[in-house]
């Protein structure tokens, strides 16, 4: 392993992966990736750098392609410094059907941003649209920091936001 990007990661990051680690067969450490990103990202005010997935790929002795691959693949990655709370606004056709736009135009205003822009003070980050969520029966929907929000209204919206820190 390469103890100069081991050093990388939080002695508390490492404990998690390795949580992670022993749910799967021994050969199968790839599968902790998803996990052990999502505590690197956590740690870094919510977003991952090139150091910390490659930090990442020598802790699970991945290649680092396979770190990066993930990282491009998923939505709930940012490669990027972001606002601290993530809002994610569902806009598949079941949402948009039930208002998906009307809300993302509420939050745009309410925040003064544009989906894939954080907040002048980095409270906030409103992702680029979702294609689905999975919550079509609940829409319009959204997830802020990855808890869904279902049914919501311009009111339930900045009862929402209102509460958090």
């Amino acid at each position: 392993m390469n103890e100069k990007m081991d050093n990388k990661l939080s002695e508390h990051a490492k404990e998690v992966i390795d949580q992670w680690i022993k749910k799967y067969p021994p050969d199968q450490k790839r599968s902790a990736v998803l996990a052990a990103m999502r505590e690197v990202q956590h740690e870094n005010k919510g977003y991952l750098t090139t150091e910390l997935m490659d930090a990442v790929a020598d802790y699970l002795r991945l290649p680092k392609i396979a770190v990066y691959e993930v990282a491009s693949f998923y939505s709930m990655f940012e490669t990027k410094p972001v606002g601290r709370h993530s809002i994610s606004v569902c806009t598949n056709i079941s949402c948009m059907l039930c208002g998906a736009d009307e809300i993302v135009a509420y939050i745009e205003k309410k925040l003064g941003i544009k989906t894939g822009e954080s907040t002048k003070d980095g409270r906030y980050y409103l992702k680029q649209e979702e294609e689905c969520l999975a919550a079509c029966c609940g829409g319009p929907m959204m997830m802020v920091d990855h808890k869904f929000y279902e049914n919501l209204s311009p009111g339930k919206v900045d009862r929402i936001l209102d509460k958090l820190e």
